[in-house]
């Protein structure tokens, strides 16, 4: 079966057809497409396709894929494998997620520039970034814990950010922005010790284990009392990078009964080589769903160490300390900086709090007043 696609060719990047017949990969070179004569084809053996046809075009990822005239997420294309040949127009591509539409952003609000810390005695910034029509619904929603807030969406940081405000957007344009985010900044000079969980010889004093206190049985409660949040595990996620995403693994691991959804990019595993992490031991295992990422170019041992922690998690599971749900993206391009964390986490969300694995929901959006009930403090709790 022949498909003909036609685009501009002034976009240089390669343009790949991804569908229920590939486990919809948008970057599968199998089924890339070639320009001839103005226009961009591949054709497909029928024997691969099923008789009912969905499909996209992708620039090599979901971040790049199609748009319509307007810069709208499309419907899955369908077709029927008797067809022989389908023609197709793309109007507009996605360029590393965007374009970001204002109506979608989040909520960004401070829950306080000094929120205090017993277990540590000292205080720090705590932000909530809020669907972007919580203050006109009554939904109570998803929850999760981010480290190194300073790094995560706002302009300036020193290292950049991952942007997730405006992934968010992205999300929510799709029908998957029912998720609060809280962000909570790093401790500065105490960050190092604070993100490591007991070990001097990293870290002099190392604070780990308070850290993970404040957050599990300070922060949590807080968060849960002064926002429409599920409370319960199966919606709590907790996630982080680098050093960042090493103490959230000590966090599901002591404590599964709070936590579900673990996003770890890039983790500092150098501090644990051989994955001796501590763990409590339940009569029935939690199941806990493990987004690992790692970059190609981070570092000779940052793959190498991921995929022997992969093999961990899976011992544990064997030994039923854990019931686990692993993806693990590995970009074989991707060096140890936000901006591919950024690329990233749309996918990590996507995964661990819905259904679907790659293909982009079918979902209409609907968009609520724009008018926020500020004055509803009720809509709060």
């Amino acid at each position: 079966m022949k498909f003909i696609l036609y685009t501009s060719p002034n976009d240089h990047r390669e343009i790949y057809i991804t569908g229920n017949f590939n486990h919809w990969n948008p970057r599968d070179e199998a089924f890339r497409l070639q320009f001839t004569e103005g226009y961009y084809s591949i054709e497909i053996d029928s024997r691969h396709l099923p008789e009912n046809i969905e499909y996209k075009y992708t620039r090599g990822g979901w971040e790049n894929v199609e748009l319509d005239r307007e810069g709208k997420f499309t419907t899955n294309r369908k077709a029927r494998k008797s067809s022989e040949t389908t023609e197709d127009t793309v109007e507009q591509w996605r360029l590393n997620w965007g374009p970001f539409k204002k109506e979608f952003f989040p909520v960004a609000e401070v829950i306080s520039e000094n929120f205090y810390i017993p277990q540590l005695d000292r205080h720090r910034k705590i932000w909530a970034l809020l669907p972007h029509d919580y203050y006109t619904t009554r939904k109570n929603y998803p929850v999760l814990y981010l480290q190194d807030a300073q790094n995560l969406f706002n302009e300036g940081s020193e290292y950049g950010n991952w942007e997730i405000d405006r992934k968010l957007s992205v999300l929510a344009e799709y029908g998957r922005g029912d998720l609060i985010v809280i962000a909570i900044d790093h401790g500065k000079e105490s960050r190092i010790r604070e993100y490591i969980f007991d070990n001097d010889h990293v870290a002099h004093g190392s604070e780990g284990k308070k850290y993970i206190r404040f957050i599990t049985d300070t922060l949590k409660p807080y968060v849960d009392a002064h926002f429409r949040t599920k409370k319960e595990r199966e919606h709590t996620g907790i996630g982080g990078s680098s050093l960042g995403g090493l103490i959230s693994i000590y966090s599901g691991f002591l404590y599964p009964e709070v936590y579900s959804k673990l996003l770890i990019f890039s983790p500092s595993l150098w501090v644990e080589p051989n994955n001796n992490f501590p763990m409590l031991s339940f009569r029935k295992p939690f199941k806990t769903r493990v987004y690992l990422y790692g970059g190609g170019r981070e570092g000779s041992k940052m793959v190498k160490r991921i995929q022997k922690f992969e093999k961990s998690l899976r011992k544990w599971e064997k030994k039923q300390l854990f019931d686990f749900e692993i993806r693990t993206s590995i970009n074989p391009e991707g060096t140890h900086t936000e901006f591919y964390w950024s690329q990233e986490f749309p996918r990590a969300i996507e995964w661990l709090y819905y259904d679907n694995t790659e293909n982009p929901a079918e979902v209409s959006p609907v968009l609520q007043s724009t008018e926020f009930l500020h004055n509803q403090n009720t809509d709060k709790v």
